[in-house]
């Protein structure tokens, strides 16, 4: 049978990649002021960052049910028999819902994967489910393995400015305002799909070392005995010069010499909270077929 794979850009995925693997990534919708604009199309980073620092009116949204089906209409009519959809995590939006819905009328033939993942670790999810259909996996049960192995992942990110958690109501006027004085920047984690506080360190410089930290706890801890090859780590950031996002990679790769390291933006959903200049790290465990 032939499968397809389709995320969501909250993934990450380039459309190079997206072409390089054969899959197929929905672009997630942004409203600036009362325009849409599609991540990965006509949004790019700068729009994005430059919109919000100037202060309009900046949101994402899920994808609409018709652009949904139309994609997975388009994929079954030409040649393929199963979908395997990887959107974002349930614990940040309703994508998954929605998308649980439209599939009951396939009758089986799209599986939508409760990926409890965004960005770097969804990525890596993607990527496992293309993996599992070249071993001729099907849908059905690619969709059981990456539910199964869906919380062995965690995403930290240091946050520079709290202006933007503060808009959001995740942070206090007060707490922000002695924070920014302080130089205090909080670090931020994603555990099965949910934004929570992680740990406060003065300096960016810190936060690095904190986050670095608990990946290296998470390899240790939570993956103890887990062979190096089935350890993926992913930098990310929403680095508005290019040289700062290569420096968090190499610093990464230098902390961890054994395991290769990639490096993606931030998705928009997450830059909307975190803003400018935001410092990402994810680890997660790969599906063994052992």
């Amino acid at each position: 049978m032939k499968i397809a794979i389709v995320t969501d850009s909250n993934s990450g995925i380039s459309e190079y990649e997206a072409q390089k693997w054969g899959i197929y990534v929905l672009p997630m919708p942004v409203i600036i002021e009362d325009n849409i604009y599609f991540e990965g199309k006509n949004m790019t980073q700068k729009l994005f960052y430059d919109s919000l620092m100037s202060g309009k009116r900046v949101s994402t949204s899920q994808p609409s049910p018709g652009d949904v089906v139309n994609l997975w209409e388009s994929i079954l009519n030409n040649g393929c028999d199963e979908i395997v959809y990887i959107p974002m995590s349930s614990g940040l939006s309703n994508s998954y819902n929605t998308a649980s819905g439209l599939a009951l009328d396939y009758k089986g033939r799209v599986e939508v994967v409760n990926n409890h993942r965004i960005s770097v670790t969804q990525k890596q999810s993607v990527i496992e489910a293309v993996r599992l259909s070249r071993n001729n996996y099907s849908a059905s049960d690619i969709k059981k393995l990456l539910e199964k192995n869906a919380y062995e992942s965690s995403i930290y990110i240091a946050v520079n400015t709290l202006k933007y958690l503060k808009k959001g109501g995740r942070i206090t006027p007060a707490a922000a305002a002695i924070s920014s004085a302080l130089n205090i920047k909080p670090v931020l984690t994603i555990q099965g799909g949910k934004l929570d506080a992680f740990s406060v360190s003065r300096g960016m410089n810190k936060c690095k070392k904190k986050m670095i930290e608990a990946i290296r706890n998470d390899i240790n801890l939570r993956f103890s005995g887990v062979d190096n090859t089935l350890i993926k780590i992913g930098a990310a950031g929403s680095f508005l010069d290019d040289e700062m996002a290569v420096k968090w990679k190499n610093e990464v790769s230098a902390a961890f010499e054994n395991i290769e390291i990639t490096y993606d933006p931030l998705a928009c959903s997450i830059g909307c909270h975190v803003g400018p200049d935001a410092i990402g790290i994810g680890v997660s465990k790969v599906v063994d077929l052992s």
